[in-house]
């Protein structure tokens, strides 16, 4: 396989998005090629994910913000988060704001030119009171904002995705994470399927189906391939690529960052895999691009602005003057 990738050429990355903007679907073989060429590919491969980025969403960039309604006290065993019942990290511990809080956060997002709103709660799914809570404040925002709302609230309860649609909750995120074969390595009290599931039940309940991924976490190159095809597969609308944030307390505390070239590699492999989706790049971009930021939005259309979950994210004054000075535009929000 790194004999076929050193065999990939400028000339050859143009060629390949030339034929996926005319459907023909990239192979999982070329996409591990890209992962694997050298660094020095990294603007030609760049270029070609731009032309179907370009092709897709021309020069507009989303912009997303998190509001972190619920706050750690989550049973959940994930590797990676400061929330989960494994972790020693101090985080600030809540239970779900209330509709006042929930609706300031909302105003803030129109401030930042957030086009959607993004309500997220640590645990492993909503009580009914807790998605009535949420359920009551997205009426009001959506009656009074031009924001389109995004849910994530964990797994889901029969009945429980049809009444955040009826609501108004436009998307619904569940991420995978890893691929199937890793994902007992990040987490043992849920299972790759629950997701999965959650993600098709999303769909069913007429939401727009958001699940990305976190880079970073020991998985192979083989791995991100198949976590790019899955993806495509299951029909993700909108896809967060997240980097590794390893938080002291974590038990991937220590995890060293994800090398700036690399995230780019990573983030033009889904944009030649998941072709006309929005595609974002995520938690720990700070982190592992650093310098490089600009150059991830030559394959990706969407970023949050504002912080994460957990940790902080970059000033957002400086996200606009990025989104200006590369001569893109902020999309305005379309409902």
């Amino acid at each position: 396989m790194k004999q076929y990738a050193k065999q990939m050429c400028v000339t050859n990355w143009n060629q390949l998005a030339n034929q996926v903007l005319q459907g023909q679907a990239i192979t999982q073989s070329e996409a591990l090629a890209l992962l694997e060429v050298n660094d020095e590919e990294v603007l030609p491969i760049l270029y070609a994910a731009y032309q179907i980025r370009k092709h897709y969403y021309g020069k507009q960039v989303k912009l997303n913000m998190i509001i972190n309604a619920k706050s750690g006290l989550c049973p959940e065993d994930c590797g990676y988060c400061s929330q989960s019942i494994v972790s020693s990290a101090p985080v600030s511990k809540y239970s779900m704001l209330d509709k006042d809080t929930l609706l300031a956060g909302a105003q803030e997002a129109l401030k930042r030119k957030a086009g959607t709103y993004c309500i997220v709660a640590s645990g492993r799914g909503p009580s009914n009171r807790e998605l009535e809570q949420v359920i009551e404040a997205v009426r009001e925002i959506r009656a009074t904002m031009p924001l389109k709302i995004c849910a994530c609230l964990g797994l889901l309860k029969p009945g429980q995705a049809e009444r955040l649609a009826e609501a108004g909750v436009a998307r619904y995120n569940h991420n995978l994470n890893t691929s199937r074969d890793h994902y007992t390595a990040i987490t043992t009290t849920h299972s790759y399927e629950q997701r999965e599931e959650t993600v098709q039940t999303v769909k069913q309940a007429g939401m727009s189906p958001c699940s990305g991924v976190i880079i970073g976490m020991g998985e192979r190159l083989t791995d991100i391939v198949e976590m790019a095809f899955a993806l495509r597969e299951l029909g993700a609308d909108s896809i967060p690529i997240n980097f590794l944030h390893a938080i002291e307390g974590t038990p991937l505390a220590g995890t060293g960052r994800t090398p700036a070239l690399f995230a780019l590699k990573v983030l033009a492999l889904f944009r030649f895999v998941c072709t006309d989706k929005e595609i974002r790049v995520a938690g720990g971009r700070e982190i592992s691009l650093r310098s490089l930021q600009p150059l991830a939005l030559y394959a990706v259309n969407s970023i949050f602005v504002g912080d994460y979950l957990t940790t902080s994210g970059q000033e957002t004054a400086l996200d606009h003057q990025m989104i200006e000075d590369l001569g893109f535009e902020i999309e305005l929000c379309a409902l």
